[in-house]
């Protein structure tokens, strides 16, 4: 006969018993910045041509990412950046050894997050601000 447990089957299956880990946010996390920067560098091979060929070229590469919309993607693009560095420091740590503790493993990952924020604000606003005098 059929086990009457109220166990999920999955833990995809959420809303039942399952509650999100910080741990299993930030592995997802990280593939899904990999992925991202890896498409993103087909888009830095554009601007790179764009500016290196000129002219019209240059002029289009510069009006794309200037737009609300451009500007927002390097944004996006450039949390990813800072997250997946961040995050591939702490595992880089993991690899050798260091904080494995379950204390240790939620600091690093919220230290993580806050690095990521941080040195992105400071990242635009010095871009914003014509850069480091």
């Amino acid at each position: 006969m059929a086990s009457q447990d109220k166990r999920p089957i999955s833990p995809f299956m959420l809303g039942q018993t399952y509650r999100l880990q910080i741990t299993s946010v930030m592995s997802l996390m990280h593939r899904l910045s990999g992925v991202l920067l890896a498409f993103a560098a087909f888009g830095f091979s554009w601007w790179i041509m764009s500016i290196a060929l000129g002219g019209s070229y240059a002029e289009c590469a510069t009006a794309v990412t200037s737009s609300l919309l451009g500007k927002i993607t390097l944004f996006v693009i450039s949390l990813a950046l800072m997250y997946h560095l961040f995050n591939g420091i702490r595992h880089l740590a993991w690899d050798a050894g260091f904080g494995f503790k379950i204390p240790q493993v939620y600091a690093s990952g919220y230290t993580v997050l806050a690095l990521t924020v941080i040195s992105t604000l400071v990242l635009w606003f010095v871009a914003m601000s014509g850069g480091a005098a």
